[in-house]
Protein backbone atom coordinates (compact mmCIF):
# COMPACT_ATOMS: atom_id res chain seq x y z
CA UNK A 1 0.00 0.00 0.00
CA UNK A 2 1.32 3.44 -0.93
CA UNK A 3 1.88 6.29 1.49
CA UNK A 4 -1.11 8.13 0.04
CA UNK A 5 -3.33 5.05 0.51
CA UNK A 6 -2.23 4.80 4.17
CA UNK A 7 -3.08 8.46 4.69
CA UNK A 8 -6.50 7.98 3.11
CA UNK A 9 -7.21 4.93 5.29
CA UNK A 10 -6.22 6.79 8.45
CA UNK A 11 -8.39 9.75 7.47
CA UNK A 12 -11.38 7.49 6.87
CA UNK A 13 -11.08 6.03 10.36
CA UNK A 14 -10.74 9.41 12.06
CA UNK A 15 -13.47 11.76 13.14
CA UNK A 16 -14.71 14.55 10.83
CA UNK A 17 -12.38 17.25 12.21
CA UNK A 18 -9.29 15.03 12.27
CA UNK A 19 -10.16 13.69 8.83
CA UNK A 20 -10.26 17.19 7.35
CA UNK A 21 -6.89 18.14 8.87
CA UNK A 22 -5.24 14.94 7.73
CA UNK A 23 -6.64 15.28 4.25
CA UNK A 24 -5.32 18.83 3.98
CA UNK A 25 -1.91 17.71 5.25
CA UNK A 26 -1.80 14.82 2.78
CA UNK A 27 -2.87 17.04 -0.08
CA UNK A 28 -0.11 19.50 0.81
CA UNK A 29 2.37 16.74 -0.09
CA UNK A 30 0.84 16.26 -3.56
CA UNK A 31 2.47 18.68 -6.00
CA UNK A 32 1.34 17.32 -9.35
CA UNK A 33 -1.80 18.71 -10.94
CA UNK A 34 -2.64 21.31 -8.32
CA UNK A 35 -1.46 24.40 -10.20
CA UNK A 36 -4.28 24.16 -12.74
CA UNK A 37 -6.77 23.41 -9.95
CA UNK A 38 -5.92 26.61 -8.10
CA UNK A 39 -5.52 28.96 -11.01
CA UNK A 40 -8.74 30.85 -10.20
CA UNK A 41 -8.13 30.94 -6.45
CA UNK A 42 -4.56 32.11 -6.98
CA UNK A 43 -5.80 35.04 -9.05
CA UNK A 44 -7.83 36.49 -6.18
CA UNK A 45 -6.08 35.27 -3.04
CA UNK A 46 -2.45 35.79 -2.13
CA UNK A 47 -0.52 33.19 -0.21
CA UNK A 48 -0.80 30.12 -2.44
CA UNK A 49 2.13 27.78 -1.98
CA UNK A 50 3.66 25.41 -4.52
CA UNK A 51 1.42 22.56 -3.34
CA UNK A 52 -1.90 24.21 -4.18
CA UNK A 53 -2.88 25.08 -0.60
CA UNK A 54 -3.92 28.70 -0.14
CA UNK A 55 -3.37 30.33 3.27
CA UNK A 56 -5.41 33.41 4.13
CA UNK A 57 -5.21 35.53 7.27
CA UNK A 58 -8.71 35.81 8.70
CA UNK A 59 -10.54 36.92 11.83
CA UNK A 60 -11.19 34.41 14.59
CA UNK A 61 -14.86 34.62 15.61
CA UNK A 62 -14.01 33.18 19.03
CA UNK A 63 -11.38 35.65 20.35
CA UNK A 64 -11.46 38.25 17.52
CA UNK A 65 -7.72 37.92 16.89
CA UNK A 66 -6.28 36.97 13.50
CA UNK A 67 -5.95 33.31 12.61
CA UNK A 68 -5.17 31.35 9.43
CA UNK A 69 -7.57 29.73 6.98
CA UNK A 70 -6.18 27.08 4.63
CA UNK A 71 -8.01 26.37 1.36
CA UNK A 72 -7.57 23.43 -0.99
CA UNK A 73 -9.45 22.65 -4.19
CA UNK A 74 -10.07 18.90 -4.37
CA UNK A 75 -11.32 17.00 -7.39
CA UNK A 76 -13.71 14.21 -6.31
CA UNK A 77 -14.25 11.25 -8.61
CA UNK A 78 -17.88 10.73 -9.76
CA UNK A 79 -18.64 14.24 -8.46
CA UNK A 80 -17.55 17.90 -8.73
CA UNK A 81 -14.70 20.04 -7.46
CA UNK A 82 -14.96 21.04 -3.81
CA UNK A 83 -13.05 23.49 -1.59
CA UNK A 84 -11.74 22.26 1.76
CA UNK A 85 -11.50 24.99 4.40
CA UNK A 86 -9.58 24.63 7.65
CA UNK A 87 -9.31 27.51 10.16
CA UNK A 88 -6.96 27.60 13.16
CA UNK A 89 -6.35 30.39 15.66
CA UNK A 90 -2.90 30.45 17.39
CA UNK A 91 -4.25 32.67 20.20
CA UNK A 92 -7.25 30.73 21.55
CA UNK A 93 -6.57 27.48 19.65
CA UNK A 94 -10.05 27.51 18.13
CA UNK A 95 -10.38 25.21 15.08
CA UNK A 96 -13.09 24.89 12.47
CA UNK A 97 -13.37 22.83 9.28
CA UNK A 98 -15.87 22.93 6.45
CA UNK A 99 -16.36 21.96 2.83
CA UNK A 100 -17.81 24.16 0.09
CA UNK A 101 -18.87 23.28 -3.42
CA UNK A 102 -16.69 24.78 -6.15
CA UNK A 103 -19.48 24.21 -8.66
CA UNK A 104 -22.62 26.15 -9.42
CA UNK A 105 -26.05 25.05 -8.21
CA UNK A 106 -26.96 22.04 -10.31
CA UNK A 107 -29.97 21.91 -12.63
CA UNK A 108 -31.65 19.23 -10.49
CA UNK A 109 -31.66 18.34 -6.84
CA UNK A 110 -30.24 14.93 -5.95
CA UNK A 111 -31.14 12.25 -3.42
CA UNK A 112 -28.82 9.32 -2.69
CA UNK A 113 -29.95 6.18 -0.86
CA UNK A 114 -27.55 3.49 0.39
CA UNK A 115 -28.07 0.21 2.19
CA UNK A 116 -25.06 -0.13 4.52
CA UNK A 117 -24.16 -3.82 4.72
CA UNK A 118 -20.49 -4.05 5.69
CA UNK A 119 -17.29 -2.27 6.72
CA UNK A 120 -16.62 -1.09 3.16
CA UNK A 121 -19.95 0.74 3.09
CA UNK A 122 -19.14 2.52 6.37
CA UNK A 123 -15.97 3.91 4.78
CA UNK A 124 -17.72 5.37 1.72
CA UNK A 125 -16.99 9.02 1.20
CA UNK A 126 -19.78 11.48 2.04
CA UNK A 127 -19.94 15.13 1.00
CA UNK A 128 -22.74 16.97 2.79
CA UNK A 129 -23.35 20.61 1.87
CA UNK A 130 -24.99 23.09 4.23
CA UNK A 131 -28.30 22.67 2.33
CA UNK A 132 -28.36 18.86 2.50
CA UNK A 133 -30.38 16.62 4.81
CA UNK A 134 -28.77 13.36 5.96
CA UNK A 135 -31.33 10.83 7.15
CA UNK A 136 -30.91 7.53 8.92
CA UNK A 137 -33.91 5.90 7.27
CA UNK A 138 -33.89 2.78 9.44
CA UNK A 139 -34.41 4.83 12.63
CA UNK A 140 -36.33 7.66 10.91
CA UNK A 141 -34.04 10.38 12.27
CA UNK A 142 -32.26 13.07 10.30
CA UNK A 143 -29.41 15.53 10.59
CA UNK A 144 -30.81 18.96 9.68
CA UNK A 145 -29.33 21.49 7.29
CA UNK A 146 -26.67 23.95 8.33
CA UNK A 147 -23.35 22.13 8.66
CA UNK A 148 -21.19 21.05 5.72
CA UNK A 149 -18.99 17.96 6.01
CA UNK A 150 -16.40 15.96 4.09
CA UNK A 151 -16.28 12.62 5.86
CA UNK A 152 -17.49 9.05 5.45
CA UNK A 153 -20.65 7.20 6.47
CA UNK A 154 -19.10 6.25 9.81
CA UNK A 155 -18.11 9.87 10.43
CA UNK A 156 -21.68 11.09 9.95
CA UNK A 157 -23.00 8.42 12.31
CA UNK A 158 -20.39 9.41 14.91
CA UNK A 159 -21.48 13.05 14.58
CA UNK A 160 -25.14 12.15 15.12
CA UNK A 161 -24.29 9.87 18.05
CA UNK A 162 -22.11 12.45 19.82
CA UNK A 163 -24.61 15.27 19.25
CA UNK A 164 -27.49 13.29 20.72
CA UNK A 165 -25.44 11.93 23.62
CA UNK A 166 -23.90 15.28 24.62
CA UNK A 167 -27.10 16.69 26.11
CA UNK A 168 -28.58 13.51 27.57
CA UNK A 169 -27.65 14.45 31.16
CA UNK A 170 -29.60 17.68 30.80
CA UNK A 171 -32.58 15.91 29.21
CA UNK A 172 -32.64 13.35 32.02
CA UNK A 173 -33.67 16.02 34.51
CA UNK A 174 -35.62 18.43 32.27
CA UNK A 175 -37.32 16.06 29.77
CA UNK A 176 -37.31 12.45 31.06
CA UNK A 177 -39.64 11.16 28.31
CA UNK A 178 -37.40 12.56 25.57
CA UNK A 179 -34.36 11.18 27.40
CA UNK A 180 -35.82 7.66 27.46
CA UNK A 181 -36.82 7.82 23.78
CA UNK A 182 -33.36 9.01 22.70
CA UNK A 183 -31.58 6.39 24.83
CA UNK A 184 -33.00 3.69 22.57
CA UNK A 185 -31.92 5.53 19.41
CA UNK A 186 -28.44 6.29 20.77
CA UNK A 187 -28.03 2.62 21.66
CA UNK A 188 -28.98 1.50 18.16
CA UNK A 189 -26.55 3.97 16.57
CA UNK A 190 -23.82 2.69 18.90
CA UNK A 191 -24.49 -0.84 17.62
CA UNK A 192 -24.17 0.43 14.04
CA UNK A 193 -20.79 1.95 14.86
CA UNK A 194 -19.70 -1.34 16.48
CA UNK A 195 -20.61 -3.19 13.24
CA UNK A 196 -23.36 -5.13 15.02
CA UNK A 197 -26.48 -3.73 13.29
CA UNK A 198 -26.05 -4.46 9.58
CA UNK A 199 -27.89 -3.80 7.34
CA UNK A 200 -29.35 -0.31 7.72
CA UNK A 201 -30.37 2.38 5.23
CA UNK A 202 -29.22 5.99 4.94
CA UNK A 203 -30.10 8.80 2.52
CA UNK A 204 -28.67 12.19 1.56
CA UNK A 205 -30.99 14.75 -0.04
CA UNK A 206 -29.65 18.04 -1.41
CA UNK A 207 -31.78 20.43 -3.47
CA UNK A 208 -28.61 22.05 -4.91
CA UNK A 209 -27.31 18.73 -6.25
CA UNK A 210 -23.92 19.40 -4.60
CA UNK A 211 -23.89 16.59 -2.04
CA UNK A 212 -22.89 13.01 -2.63
CA UNK A 213 -22.41 9.46 -1.34
CA UNK A 214 -19.66 7.61 -3.19
CA UNK A 215 -20.67 4.66 -5.41
CA UNK A 216 -18.55 1.58 -6.12
CA UNK A 217 -18.17 -0.57 -9.19
CA UNK A 218 -19.78 -3.48 -7.29
CA UNK A 219 -23.15 -1.92 -6.39
CA UNK A 220 -26.04 -4.08 -7.58
CA UNK A 221 -29.81 -4.12 -7.19
CA UNK A 222 -31.28 -1.46 -4.94
CA UNK A 223 -28.24 -1.23 -2.68
CA UNK A 224 -27.21 2.19 -4.06
CA UNK A 225 -29.68 4.57 -5.68
CA UNK A 226 -29.40 8.08 -7.02
CA UNK A 227 -32.49 10.07 -7.97
CA UNK A 228 -32.42 13.48 -9.64
CA UNK A 229 -35.52 15.63 -9.18
CA UNK A 230 -36.65 19.11 -10.30
CA UNK A 231 -36.72 21.70 -7.55
CA UNK A 232 -39.99 23.28 -6.54
CA UNK A 233 -40.53 27.03 -6.79
CA UNK A 234 -40.30 27.24 -3.00
CA UNK A 235 -36.89 25.53 -3.04
CA UNK A 236 -35.66 27.94 -5.72
CA UNK A 237 -36.83 30.81 -3.55
CA UNK A 238 -34.95 29.37 -0.57
CA UNK A 239 -31.78 29.24 -2.69
CA UNK A 240 -32.39 32.78 -3.96
CA UNK A 241 -32.62 31.82 -7.63
CA UNK A 242 -36.38 32.12 -8.22
CA UNK A 243 -37.65 34.70 -10.68
CA UNK A 244 -40.24 37.34 -9.80
CA UNK A 245 -43.62 35.51 -9.80
CA UNK A 246 -45.64 38.32 -11.44
CA UNK A 247 -43.09 38.98 -14.15
CA UNK A 248 -42.68 35.26 -14.69
CA UNK A 249 -46.43 34.76 -15.09
CA UNK A 250 -46.70 37.58 -17.65
CA UNK A 251 -43.71 36.31 -19.60
CA UNK A 252 -45.03 32.75 -19.57
CA UNK A 253 -48.38 33.86 -20.97
CA UNK A 254 -46.61 35.70 -23.78
CA UNK A 255 -44.43 32.67 -24.55
CA UNK A 256 -47.28 30.15 -24.88
CA UNK A 257 -47.98 29.55 -28.54
CA UNK A 258 -51.25 28.58 -30.19
CA UNK A 259 -50.01 25.11 -31.07
CA UNK A 260 -52.74 23.53 -29.00
CA UNK A 261 -54.93 24.12 -26.00
CA UNK A 262 -53.84 21.86 -23.10
CA UNK A 263 -57.24 22.38 -21.46
CA UNK A 264 -58.98 20.46 -24.25
CA UNK A 265 -60.50 17.21 -22.99
CA UNK A 266 -59.28 15.27 -26.03
CA UNK A 267 -55.54 15.30 -26.74
CA UNK A 268 -54.94 14.60 -30.41
CA UNK A 269 -52.14 12.28 -31.56
CA UNK A 270 -49.30 14.19 -33.17
CA UNK A 271 -50.57 17.59 -31.97
CA UNK A 272 -47.98 19.67 -30.09
CA UNK A 273 -49.22 21.36 -26.92
CA UNK A 274 -47.17 24.15 -25.33
CA UNK A 275 -47.30 24.79 -21.59
CA UNK A 276 -45.68 27.52 -19.45
CA UNK A 277 -43.10 26.28 -16.93
CA UNK A 278 -40.17 27.31 -14.76
CA UNK A 279 -36.71 26.44 -16.08
CA UNK A 280 -34.89 24.12 -13.65
CA UNK A 281 -31.59 25.64 -14.78
CA UNK A 282 -32.09 29.40 -14.33
CA UNK A 283 -35.57 29.48 -12.68
CA UNK A 284 -36.90 31.84 -15.37
CA UNK A 285 -39.95 31.28 -17.56
CA UNK A 286 -39.69 28.65 -20.26
CA UNK A 287 -42.01 26.40 -22.23
CA UNK A 288 -42.67 22.66 -22.22
CA UNK A 289 -43.83 21.09 -25.47
CA UNK A 290 -45.96 17.96 -25.11
CA UNK A 291 -46.98 15.48 -27.80
CA UNK A 292 -48.93 12.22 -27.60
CA UNK A 293 -47.60 9.29 -29.64
CA UNK A 294 -49.20 5.85 -30.02
CA UNK A 295 -46.67 3.01 -30.24
CA UNK A 296 -48.00 -0.01 -32.21
CA UNK A 297 -48.68 -3.11 -30.11
CA UNK A 298 -47.90 -1.14 -26.95
CA UNK A 299 -49.66 1.91 -25.53
CA UNK A 300 -49.86 5.68 -25.71
CA UNK A 301 -46.87 7.69 -24.53
CA UNK A 302 -46.36 11.41 -23.96
CA UNK A 303 -43.12 13.08 -25.05
CA UNK A 304 -42.16 16.19 -23.07
CA UNK A 305 -39.47 18.61 -24.26
CA UNK A 306 -38.34 21.59 -22.17
CA UNK A 307 -36.71 24.57 -23.89
CA UNK A 308 -35.40 27.73 -22.19
CA UNK A 309 -34.52 30.76 -24.31
CA UNK A 310 -32.72 32.43 -21.38
CA UNK A 311 -30.00 29.91 -20.50
CA UNK A 312 -30.29 27.45 -23.41
CA UNK A 313 -31.36 24.55 -21.18
CA UNK A 314 -32.94 21.66 -23.13
CA UNK A 315 -34.18 18.26 -22.07
CA UNK A 316 -36.75 15.66 -23.07
CA UNK A 317 -38.57 12.91 -21.26
CA UNK A 318 -41.16 10.26 -21.95
CA UNK A 319 -44.23 9.50 -19.82
CA UNK A 320 -46.63 6.63 -20.34
CA UNK A 321 -50.38 6.72 -19.79
CA UNK A 322 -52.98 4.18 -18.73
CA UNK A 323 -53.87 2.41 -15.50
CA UNK A 324 -51.43 0.75 -13.12
CA UNK A 325 -51.14 -2.95 -14.14
CA UNK A 326 -51.43 -5.75 -11.61
CA UNK A 327 -47.92 -7.04 -12.39
CA UNK A 328 -44.59 -5.69 -13.55
CA UNK A 329 -42.88 -6.68 -16.79
CA UNK A 330 -39.38 -7.96 -17.51
CA UNK A 331 -37.94 -7.62 -21.04
CA UNK A 332 -34.82 -9.60 -21.96
CA UNK A 333 -33.14 -8.80 -25.30
CA UNK A 334 -30.20 -10.65 -26.89
CA UNK A 335 -28.16 -8.10 -28.83
CA UNK A 336 -26.19 -9.97 -31.49
CA UNK A 337 -25.87 -7.53 -34.40
CA UNK A 338 -25.97 -3.87 -35.39
CA UNK A 339 -29.61 -4.42 -36.39
CA UNK A 340 -30.42 -5.15 -32.75
CA UNK A 341 -28.69 -1.93 -31.70
CA UNK A 342 -31.14 -0.02 -33.92
CA UNK A 343 -34.25 -1.37 -32.17
CA UNK A 344 -36.55 1.24 -30.66
CA UNK A 345 -36.56 1.12 -26.88
CA UNK A 346 -38.70 2.91 -24.33
CA UNK A 347 -37.28 3.06 -20.81
CA UNK A 348 -39.68 4.61 -18.31
CA UNK A 349 -38.46 6.44 -15.21
CA UNK A 350 -39.53 3.46 -13.05
CA UNK A 351 -37.51 0.95 -15.08
CA UNK A 352 -34.24 -0.68 -13.99
CA UNK A 353 -31.70 -1.62 -16.66
CA UNK A 354 -28.89 -4.16 -16.29
CA UNK A 355 -26.57 -6.44 -18.24
CA UNK A 356 -24.32 -9.10 -16.70
CA UNK A 357 -22.08 -9.23 -19.78
CA UNK A 358 -21.47 -5.46 -19.63
CA UNK A 359 -21.34 -5.44 -15.82
CA UNK A 360 -23.82 -2.57 -15.99
CA UNK A 361 -26.70 -1.72 -13.69
CA UNK A 362 -28.88 1.40 -14.00
CA UNK A 363 -31.36 2.02 -11.20
CA UNK A 364 -34.90 3.42 -11.68
CA UNK A 365 -34.99 7.19 -12.00
CA UNK A 366 -31.31 7.57 -12.93
CA UNK A 367 -31.81 8.43 -16.60
CA UNK A 368 -35.47 9.37 -16.39
CA UNK A 369 -37.84 8.31 -19.17
CA UNK A 370 -36.20 7.81 -22.57
CA UNK A 371 -37.53 6.86 -26.03
CA UNK A 372 -34.51 6.03 -28.18
CA UNK A 373 -32.65 3.03 -29.60
CA UNK A 374 -30.57 0.39 -27.82
CA UNK A 375 -27.43 2.10 -29.13
CA UNK A 376 -28.69 5.51 -28.03
CA UNK A 377 -29.47 4.28 -24.52
CA UNK A 378 -26.04 2.69 -24.09
CA UNK A 379 -24.39 5.84 -25.45
CA UNK A 380 -26.26 7.96 -22.91
CA UNK A 381 -25.18 5.67 -20.06
CA UNK A 382 -21.56 5.87 -21.23
CA UNK A 383 -21.54 9.65 -21.68
CA UNK A 384 -23.12 10.33 -18.29
CA UNK A 385 -20.79 8.00 -16.37
CA UNK A 386 -17.68 8.99 -18.31
CA UNK A 387 -18.41 12.66 -17.69
CA UNK A 388 -18.65 12.06 -13.94
CA UNK A 389 -15.56 9.86 -13.66
CA UNK A 390 -12.97 10.92 -16.23
CA UNK A 391 -14.00 14.15 -17.95
CA UNK A 392 -13.35 16.36 -14.90
CA UNK A 393 -11.19 19.39 -15.61
CA UNK A 394 -7.85 19.27 -17.38
CA UNK A 395 -6.19 16.40 -15.56
CA UNK A 396 -8.89 13.77 -15.97
CA UNK A 397 -10.13 11.56 -13.15
CA UNK A 398 -10.69 12.81 -9.62
CA UNK A 399 -7.87 12.98 -7.08
CA UNK A 400 -9.65 10.41 -4.90
CA UNK A 401 -9.95 7.77 -7.65
CA UNK A 402 -7.52 4.94 -6.87
CA UNK A 403 -5.49 3.20 -9.58
CA UNK A 404 -7.44 -0.07 -9.14
CA UNK A 405 -10.78 1.72 -9.50
CA UNK A 406 -9.47 3.55 -12.55
CA UNK A 407 -8.49 0.24 -14.16
CA UNK A 408 -11.93 -1.20 -13.37
CA UNK A 409 -13.75 1.74 -14.92
CA UNK A 410 -11.44 1.80 -17.96
CA UNK A 411 -12.18 -1.88 -18.60
CA UNK A 412 -15.91 -1.20 -18.20
CA UNK A 413 -15.89 1.66 -20.73
CA UNK A 414 -13.82 -0.34 -23.23
CA UNK A 415 -16.36 -3.15 -23.11
CA UNK A 416 -19.26 -0.69 -23.38
CA UNK A 417 -17.66 1.01 -26.41
CA UNK A 418 -17.27 -2.38 -28.10
CA UNK A 419 -20.95 -3.13 -27.47
CA UNK A 420 -22.03 0.23 -28.93
CA UNK A 421 -19.96 -0.48 -32.09
CA UNK A 422 -21.58 -3.92 -32.48
CA UNK A 423 -18.34 -5.78 -31.74
CA UNK A 424 -19.54 -7.41 -28.51
CA UNK A 425 -22.62 -9.59 -28.00
CA UNK A 426 -24.56 -9.11 -24.80
CA UNK A 427 -27.95 -9.50 -23.12
CA UNK A 428 -29.80 -6.48 -21.78
CA UNK A 429 -32.70 -6.67 -19.29
CA UNK A 430 -35.35 -4.05 -18.59
CA UNK A 431 -37.31 -4.61 -15.38
CA UNK A 432 -40.26 -2.26 -14.93
CA UNK A 433 -42.66 -2.71 -11.97
CA UNK A 434 -45.28 -0.60 -13.81
CA UNK A 435 -44.84 -2.41 -17.17
CA UNK A 436 -44.34 0.92 -18.93
CA UNK A 437 -41.20 -0.02 -20.87
CA UNK A 438 -40.95 -1.40 -24.38
CA UNK A 439 -38.46 -3.00 -26.79
CA UNK A 440 -39.26 -3.16 -30.51
CA UNK A 441 -40.22 -6.59 -31.87
CA UNK A 442 -38.69 -7.00 -35.34
CA UNK A 443 -40.86 -10.02 -36.18
CA UNK A 444 -44.36 -8.68 -35.48
CA UNK A 445 -46.96 -10.07 -35.34
CA UNK A 446 -44.90 -13.23 -34.66
CA UNK A 447 -42.78 -13.67 -31.52
CA UNK A 448 -39.22 -12.40 -31.64
CA UNK A 449 -36.69 -15.20 -30.91
CA UNK A 450 -34.23 -12.70 -29.40
CA UNK A 451 -36.77 -10.91 -27.21
CA UNK A 452 -38.31 -12.54 -24.15
CA UNK A 453 -41.14 -10.89 -22.23
CA UNK A 454 -42.52 -12.03 -18.89
CA UNK A 455 -44.72 -10.67 -16.16
CA UNK A 456 -43.64 -10.78 -12.53
CA UNK A 457 -45.21 -10.00 -9.18
CA UNK A 458 -43.98 -6.75 -7.67
CA UNK A 459 -42.08 -6.96 -4.40
CA UNK A 460 -43.30 -5.20 -1.26
CA UNK A 461 -40.39 -2.77 -1.56
CA UNK A 462 -41.40 -1.84 -5.13
CA UNK A 463 -45.01 -1.38 -4.04
CA UNK A 464 -43.85 0.90 -1.23
CA UNK A 465 -41.49 2.95 -3.45
CA UNK A 466 -44.24 3.50 -6.03
CA UNK A 467 -46.78 4.50 -3.38
CA UNK A 468 -49.17 1.74 -4.42
CA UNK A 469 -49.65 0.38 -0.92
CA UNK A 470 -51.16 3.70 0.18
CA UNK A 471 -53.26 4.12 -2.95
CA UNK A 472 -57.00 3.55 -2.62
CA UNK A 473 -59.19 3.52 -5.73
CA UNK A 474 -62.43 2.14 -4.26
CA UNK A 475 -64.58 3.26 -1.34
CA UNK A 476 -62.71 6.53 -0.81
CA UNK A 477 -66.01 8.46 -1.09
CA UNK A 478 -67.30 6.81 2.08
CA UNK A 479 -64.04 7.55 3.88
CA UNK A 480 -64.41 11.24 2.99
CA UNK A 481 -68.01 11.26 4.20
CA UNK A 482 -67.02 9.60 7.50
CA UNK A 483 -64.19 12.09 7.98
CA UNK A 484 -66.59 15.03 7.42
CA UNK A 485 -69.05 13.60 9.95
CA UNK A 486 -66.28 13.18 12.54
CA UNK A 487 -65.15 16.78 12.02
CA UNK A 488 -68.75 18.02 12.35
CA UNK A 489 -69.19 16.02 15.57
CA UNK A 490 -66.02 17.50 17.07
Amino acid sequence: MSKEDNTATAAAAAGPAEQMDRMLDSMTQKKEGNESQFQKLGDVVEGEDDNGVVEVESLCMNCHENGTTRLLLLRVAFFHDIILESFECPHCYFKDNSVKSASQIQVFGTKYTLVVENEEDLQRQVIKSDTAIFKLETLEIEMPKGESQLTNVEGVLQKIHSTLESEQDLRKTQAPELYNALEVIIGKIALMLKREAFPFTISLDDMTGNSYIAPTAHDTGNKYKRRDYPRSHEQNEELGIAADPDAQKTEAQNMVQSAGNPEDLDIIDGQVYTLPAECPGCAKSCVVNMQKVSIPYFKEVFIWATICDHCGYKTNEVKTGGEVPEKGKRLVLKVESTEDLSRDILKSDTCALYSHELEMSVQPGTLGGRFTTVEGLLTEVRDQLHGQIFDVGDTGAGDSLSSSDKETWTRFFDRLDSAIKGEFKFVITLEDPLANSYVQNLHLPDPDPQLHEEEYTRTEEEEEDLGLRDMKTEGYEKDDENAEKEEATE
